[in-house]
């Protein structure tokens, strides 16, 4: 019995010994690889620190509104007795479009010109007798007031019959139309859209804030997703005279050229608006700046010179940064680094001070104060 516990007791010994062990030789490798990426270089990549001319600019999201544009429609109703244009075409101002059925107002019409024409010959039949006295004073005045009702039926019908008629009020572009030949339409149904294309307006809002910075006639820059690569630059050409009272915001129209009618009424827009005196600041990207609770830091490359081997001797120096605006990739820093001083912006996480590095930068995070986003 007592040797089956000594057995035991010897085995139990055996067991523990080896998983201290273990535990004492895994903490001691640890520390060797810890000690080892102290010592061996780290890829990294790099930039240099520059200065940049930043315009401040005011920016918004805004809609395209054309100068005039509406939905077309008569003020009858009607059978449709030809359409006049096709869908997508360009009109001038007083362009027929469509007409209605119009016979029995055509007839009405002749009718009370007939009758207009018979008034006048009695008017001026009477006029004459007047004149000799054979006719009195009260006839020749019942004569002219029959007569000026009679034209005053003849427009009355000319009016009616115009509404039989649609024609555009103004020159632009026409939608898709609504109606076909033969189709009863009734008083208010839209025929086709007209849209006047060129200029065409930009509405957006801007804080209340701001109305110290803008002004009439201030150039404004729009870019909208149709077209990512293309900048369309136009000038503000109104303020509202009020602040919503709800959002405290107050808006702003600009006018931009459109001669190529790229621009369409409803599109989204961003909107720049340059204001102020153009900056220089210091700039770096996003990513070479750590961003921690007690402070900014970026690591900045020294040159040692050269190793005992003759290569370059470049080791990371973390150094903390006060930084300013950010604009796209970029952000401003006020303190902290010196033109042209190179610093990292790739392979923080493997770095410490004084961690010798090695620079490749065959591959680097954008750097772009006005980045798009684009389809790969």
């Amino acid at each position: 019995m007592i040797k089956r516990m000594l057995l035991m007791l010897a085995a139990a010994g055996v067991v523990f010994g080896g998983i201290f062990g273990f535990e004492a030789f895994r903490s001691t490798m640890i520390k060797k690889f810890m000690a080892s990426m102290g010592s061996q270089p780290q890829t990294v990549a790099t930039v240099k620190a520059e200065n940049q001319t930043w315009q401040p600019q005011a920016q918004a999201v805004g809609t395209m509104k054309a100068v005039n544009g509406t939905d077309l429609a008569l003020e009858v109703s009607g059978l449709v007795e030809s359409v006049d244009f096709q869908s997508g075409d360009e009109v001038k101002a007083g362009t027929v479009l469509l007409r209605l059925k119009a016979d029995d107002d055509i007839a009405k019409l002749q009718s009370l010109e007939a009758n207009a024409q018979l008034a006048e010959i009695v008017y001026q039949r009477d006029e004459k007798q007047w004149r000799a006295q054979a006719v009195s004073q009260a006839t020749l005045d019942a004569d002219a007031a029959n007569l000026k009702s009679a034209k005053a039926q003849v427009a009355q019908q000319r009016a009616e019959l115009d509404k039989k008629v649609l024609r555009a009020p103004f020159s632009g572009r026409l939608g898709i139309r609504a109606v076909d030949v033969g189709q009863f339409v009734n008083a208010g149904t839209t025929v086709v859209t007209l849209q006047a294309l060129d200029p065409i307006h930009v509405d957006f809002f801007l804080p209340q804030q701001a109305l110290g910075e803008i002004k009439v006639g201030m150039p404004v820059s729009v870019q909208v997703d149709t077209y990512p690569d293309k900048q369309f630059t136009g000038r503000i050409s109104a303020l509202d005279p009020k602040v919503d009272t709800q959002s405290r915001n107050v808006q702003v129209r600009a006018t931009l050229h459109n001669a190529d009618h790229k621009l369409l009424p409803g599109m989204y827009a961003k909107v720049d608006i340059d204001t102020g005196a153009p900056s220089r600041y210091l700039t770096l990207p996003h990513t070479a700046i750590a961003f921690n609770p007690y402070g900014e830091t970026v690591f900045v490359i020294e040159d040692k010179g050269k190793s005992e081997k003759g290569q370059p001797n470049l080791v990371a120096r973390q150094t903390f940064v006060t930084t300013g605006p950010a604009r796209g990739d970029q952000v401003a820093v006020l303190k902290g680094i010196k033109e042209g001083d190179t610093v990292v912006v790739a392979g923080q996480v493997k770095l410490r001070n004084g961690t010798p590095v090695l620079i490749d930068n065959s591959v680097k995070p954008t750097d772009d104060a006005n980045p798009t986003v684009t389809d790969q």
